[in-house]
């Protein structure tokens, strides 16, 4: 199988690693080749701390990946989370020199680098510069700038910002277990490709991704991304409180959480028990499910506390910016039963367990069905995404050789060319010409990594 046919998504997690390998079908839908999983051991709270056994662990995840998906994997889109990740608004302009031209994806693109070029604390780089609304002139609200008239084009601006160290950290890993990183993106932002739908996007809705070792927000209104924030507190966190809670070693406190764990105490008898086996010949340890509940109630109800203040940041109890589809839990932390209900409670809002398997065409065993792969099926899709950036369709030249014809006559009727604004085939040329060699933020943000360690080198 040729590389041009597929793409990967690399999750570097707290308690795992996956890396999944997929195409597009012809129906649009994602076709997974191959899925390879590993134990995360050199990340804590989404933050490298041991280069070695991370490389180890992306280096195990990618070789199951490539025996089961049958194709060598060499470029990967990689999701970054972690508590240094932070968020602001932004609002900035450009004026442009000939206004009688239209708007095109390059005056968007030098918007966007002005943005880049934002002062931010020492160690800091920008990691995404998501646009929100435009402004043309003295026009506001508007979605799509291309093809308009104007001379100020202004726009308000989402910047995601992280620690330089931890992104480097990242790249180096990657780097070293002999791949090339496509691209970075946030992981909350990859699990709401997966697993939030536009209707919910444009009513106005939160996922709240709970992965081993941070919990993850990203909060969508009117289609558009209103505030994205990284809680350094996961599943991870519950475990060791059952860990100490009940004195048993890490592995049973895990089980316990998996199997038997429930977030509402009251649900739970205090009659219904669960035996611990011993360690070397020690008693057997009985453990109350009411007591185990009631530890894991405590520390979620602090996570969702967390969500709460966040969610009052963003204003999200505000009737305009109310959040209409309410709220969509996934990642691994979501499995735990009666969690919902209990997030319904603490936040007021409905909420549902949002599922992956919605865009993937061959899960048949429903073994990506889990709410923990949302983030790996989301960094696929952002890869795919990519890859299509850069592939020219047939149809689109097509498109170009349709519209020449036409454009000359209109150039003749028109008069003076210095008069005449972008005729539509150029615009779609310089579409087409922009896809073929434009690079996404991530992939320039790669290139400056990349450039980094070349000149260390």
């Amino acid at each position: 199988m040729e590389n041009q046919e597929y793409s990967v998504g690399l999750d570097i997690g707290t308690t795992k690693i996956v890396a999944i390998v997929g195409r597009r079908n012809t129906h649009g839908k994602i076709e997974v080749l191959g899925v390879g999983k590993a134990k995360s051991l050199g990340v804590h709270k989404g933050i490298v701390n041991n280069i070695s056994q991370t490389i180890n662990s992306i280096k195990a995840a990618v070789a199951e990946a490539q025996a089961s998906s049958g194709v060598a994997i060499h470029k990967v889109t990689v999701g970054i989370a972690g508590k240094h990740i932070r968020s602001l608004q932004h609002s900035d302009y450009i004026m442009r020199e000939n206004p009688d031209q239209f708007i095109s994806e390059d005056d968007i693109d030098a918007l966007k680098e002005q943005v880049k070029k934002l002062v931010m604390l020492p160690g800091e780089e920008i990691i995404h510069v998501l646009p929100q609304e435009y402004k043309v002139d003295s026009e506001g609200e508007i979605h799509e700038p291309v093809g308009m008239h104007g001379k100020r084009l202004e726009a308000n601006f989402h910047v995601v910002v992280g620690q330089m160290g931890s992104i480097r950290n990242i790249a180096r890993c990657v780097k070293e277990a002999g791949l090339e990183m496509e691209a970075l993106t946030l992981e909350p932002l990859a699990s709401s490709e997966a697993v939030l739908t536009k209707e919910e996007k444009e009513a106005g809705v939160a996922i709240i991704d709970i992965g081993g070792g941070t919990t993850d927000i990203a909060i969508f209104k009117d289609n558009i991304i209103r505030h994205t924030c990284v809680i350094p507190y996961g599943g991870g966190i519950i475990t060791d409180d059952i860990k100490e809670g009940c004195s048993i070693i890490e592995k049973h406190a895990e089980q316990l959480k998996v199997k038997f764990g429930s977030s509402l105490p009251d649900m739970e008898k205090e009659s219904t028990y669960v035996t611990i086996p011993g360690l070397h010949g020690r008693a057997d340890k009985e453990i109350s499910l009411r007591t185990l509940a009631e530890i894991i109630g405590a520390r979620v109800e602090e996570i969702l506390e967390m969500v709460n203040i966040e969610l009052k940041a963003y204003g999200a109890f505000e009737q305009k910016k109310k959040l209409i589809a309410g709220i969509v839990l996934t990642g691994g932390g979501s499995n735990l039963k009666n969690l919902r209900q209990l997030a319904n409670f603490s936040t007021g809002f409905d909420s549902r367990i949002g599922f992956a398997n919605e865009y993937v065409a061959n899960d048949k065993n429903h073994y990506l069905k889990g709410p923990e792969y949302a983030t790996s099926i989301g960094l696929l899709m952002e890869s795919l995404k990519i890859r299509d950036k850069r592939t020219v369709s047939p149809a689109e030249e097509e498109i170009i050789k349709e519209k020449q014809p036409l454009a000359e006559i209109q150039t003749e009727r028109s008069g003076p060319q210095e008069f005449m604004p972008q005729s539509q085939n150029q615009v779609m040329e310089e579409a087409v010409e922009k896809r073929r060699k434009g690079l996404t933020f991530g992939q320039s943000l790669m290139e400056k990594v990349k450039k980094f360690f070349e000149e260390v080198e």
